[in-house]
Parts: structure tokens; C-alpha cells; sequence
């Protein structure tokens, strides 16, 4: 099979030039929360997308299921454009896009028993008579690890962890291609987001499914992730597969967001990269490169030039003029097919050299145990 023809059958979703802008209420300004994103998703495959609060994360997976409307943009799914699509079109094509909502507590209707809440995607869609929707609710339940028995009582029965394998229940109800899973463990207790990543990802080998990881958890998003995004006040700033973005990072921002994440050696010292100053308001961004009012490196030129992404290496891309290559990269405009196969994982990190018995050991127990993630990570204690 020619590249091409590969690229066209593997990717599953694209978004090309992605915009969200909002009005301000009584004013002519807009805020920009997504200004101008572009990535493709391919099957079986999670990509990470990780930045600051307010940065646009949520906002881009929300405009990819059309929940809110992008304001210019593409949004390519299976080779099909579904921007413009009519309500009823998008209703069908809603059958293989489903979300997992970042609140289990907000994002269950408290009136409604867990068998109603977990087959109303079903009813919706008028699959199966009332008897296979209730097997199927069953047989849901017990995939995420909860008695059938619990069917039938409401949701203010259930601990935090208990609702969010409720609500990814019901996000499988469709038996979907793409889930977006909008910081779906950021509101639990740290042993039980281990518990629901494995979850997670014990559900994508099984059922062959994409996910969106939408989080600001760095040490879950590497845990997870196959390649990883990072944002930065609407824009993408590098994306890369996720061993090479944690052992090599190249965008400044990127470096910054690392050097926070704890180091599992109390004699081992870490440098920190401290920003100076505040997030910039995306109502009216820096001109040229937008992290340059925060970054120990910009100069004159990051003011007048808006960096485009380009491939600095191969399949790491990166938004920076300062970065070495830059000038001679080429521009982020071929896609390359996510090849499960190749455990990108392991191979960055054996050449890297960084930690490699470590992250070889977590990919040989198959996608590291929580329990291995809990005893390693200092964030999941």
C-alpha cells in the first residue's frame, strides 16, 4: 500500500486550521480561545493535549463534536467534513464521537437512575428492543467494573471514581471510534485516576478505540499517551510522539511545563524553569510568537513573526524561531500514520537514554500497572 493511500485509510480524524473566537458581552473584542489548530488523530491511537487552564484544550474537543461551533476551520472525520453538516447528520455521525466530561458529579443527571442514564444514548438512537438495552446496560456496567446490581439506584450512591466508570459507560453505549475525554480523572483522588487510566486504556486494546486526552497532568498524559500536543493561549506550540517529547522537549514552553513535574529521587535535583509573569489575555495576545512575553530565550524577531509548526525531527514538531533547524524544517503539512507496532515509548527512550530500564520494564508489564504507575510516580501517592 503507497503512503498515501495508507495515510488516507489510518487517519480517523484532522482538524485544519482550527478557530474559535467567543464575543465579549457589551464590547467589540473577541477572546480567542483556539486560534488557528491543526492535527490528525489516527485509529487505535490517544493523543495527549496538555497546557496551562484557559489555554483552548477544552474548547478545540468540544468544537470537534460540534457541542459548540467553531468559528472557521475544518474538522475532517473518516475523509468527511462536518462542519456545516445539519442536526440530524450529526446526530448519526454523534454514534462514533462520543466525550467523557471532566465532573462525574455534574455530568450525570442526579433524577435519573444509572439504567436510564447508560441507555439513553440507545434510546436515542432507537438501538435494540427495551430487553437488549437492558443486557446491554448490564454487560456496560460490568465492563468498567461495576456490579449490574447497581442498575437501578441514582447517582448520589456512588464515590467520584464510580460515577466516572458510569459516564465512560455510557460514552461506549455506541461501541464509538473516537472518545474525547475532557480531563476525565482530574477531579478524583490520585490512586483512583491510576484505576480509571488503566481502565482507559484496557478498553482501547479491547475495542480498538482513539481518544483525545484532554488534561493538564503531565506524568497521566505520558502514562497514557501515544503522542502528545501542547497548547499554549490557543495554539499548538510542539507535538510529538509522547517518550520523545518528555526525554527531548524543544519548544521553551514545553521545557518550562517538564521541569515541574517531580523527579522520584529525593538526591536527584531537578532545574526548574520558573516563568516570569502572567498568562497573557487571550482577548488580546502578544503580537508575533504569543509566549514570547514569557520566555528566557525570545528576542527582537519572536515579536514580528508568528511561528508556524515545522518538523525539526522526524515527527517532532515545533513553533519556535529560536529552535535549532527551525529555518531549514519543513512546514507541518504531511501526516503521518500512528503505527501501534512500533512502541514509540521504548524506542525514544532507549535512544535517549533516560530512564530506559524503567520505562522498558512498564511497556513489557503491557502499558505499565497502576499499581507500577502508583509506587513510581510521586504525583499518584
Amino acid at each position: 500500500m503507497s503512503a498515501a493511500a495508507q495515510t488516507k485509510t489510518d487517519v480517523l480524524l484532522e482538524t485544519r486550521d482550527l478557530v474559535k473566537h467567543f464575543p465579549v458581552e457589551n464590547s467589540d473584542d473577541m477572546v480567542r480561545a483556539v486560534d488557528g489548530v491543526s492535527f490528525h488523530l489516527t485509529k487505535g491511537e490517544t493523543l495527549g493535549l496538555v497546557g496551562e487552564s484557559g489555554c483552548g484544550k477544552s474548547t478545540v474537543g468540544r468544537c470537534l463534536l460540534r457541542l459548540i461551533e467553531p468559528t472557521s476551520g475544518e474538522v475532517v472525520f473518516e475523509g468527511r467534513s462536518i462542519v456545516g453538516l445539519s442536526h440530524g447528520e450529526m446526530q448519526k455521525l454523534r454514534r462514533e464521537m462520543q466525550i467523557i466530561f471532566q465532573d462525574p458529579y455534574a455530568s450525570l443527571n442526579p433524577r435519573m437512575s444509572i439504567r436510564s442514564i447508560v441507555s439513553e444514548p440507545l434510546k436515542i438512537h432507537s438501538i435494540g428492543s427495551s430487553t437488549d438495552q437492558k443486557k446491554r446496560v448490564g454487560d456496560l456496567l460490568e465492563k468498567v467494573g461495576l456490579d449490574p446490581k447497581y442498575a437501578d439506584r441514582y447517582p448520589h450512591e456512588f464515590s467520584g471514581g464510580q460515577r466516572q466508570r458510569i459516564g465512560i459507560a455510557r460514552a461506549l453505549a455506541l461501541n464509538p471510534k473516537l472518545i474525547i475525554c475532557d480531563e476525565p480523572v482530574s477531579a478524583l483522588d490520585v490512586s483512583v485516576q491510576a484505576q480509571v487510566v488503566n481502565l482507559l486504556q484496557e478498553l482501547q486494546d479491547e475495542f480498538g478505540l482513539a481518544y483525545l486526552f484532554i488534561s493538564h497532568g503531565l506524568a497521566v498524559v505520558e502514562h497514557i499517551s501515544d503522542r502528545v500536543a501542547v497548547m499554549y493561549l490557543g495554539k499548538i506550540v510542539e507535538i510529538c510522539d509522547a517518550a520523545e517529547l518528555y526525554a527531548d522537549p524543544l519548544h521553551p514552553y514545553t521545557q518550562a511545563l517538564l521541569s515541574a513535574i517531580p523527579v522520584p529521587d529525593p538526591k536527584q535535583k531537578r532545574e526548574r524553569i520558573v516563568l516570569k509573569g502572567d498568562v497573557p489575555t487571550p482577548i488580546n495576545p502578544p503580537s508575533g510568537c504569543r509566549f514570547r512575553t514569557r520566555c528566557p530565550i525570545a528576542i527582537e524577531e519572536c515579536a514580528k513573526v508568528v511561528p508556524e509548526l515545522r518538523e525539526i525531527k522526524p515527527n517532532h514538531f515545533a513553533a519556535c524561531v529560536r529552535v535549532d533547524g527551525y529555518d531549514n524544517a519543513p512546514a507541518m503539512t504531511q501526516r503521518r500514520p500512528y503505527d501501534r507496532t512500533r512502541k514509540p515509548r521504548m524506542a525514544a527512550a532507549a535512544t535517549a537514554g533516560k530512564d530506559t530500564a524503567g520505562r522498558a520494564a512498564a511497556d513489557v508489564r503491557g502499558r505499565n500497572s497502576w499499581q507500577h504507575l502508583y509506587r513510581t510516580r510521586p504525583c499518584f501517592r
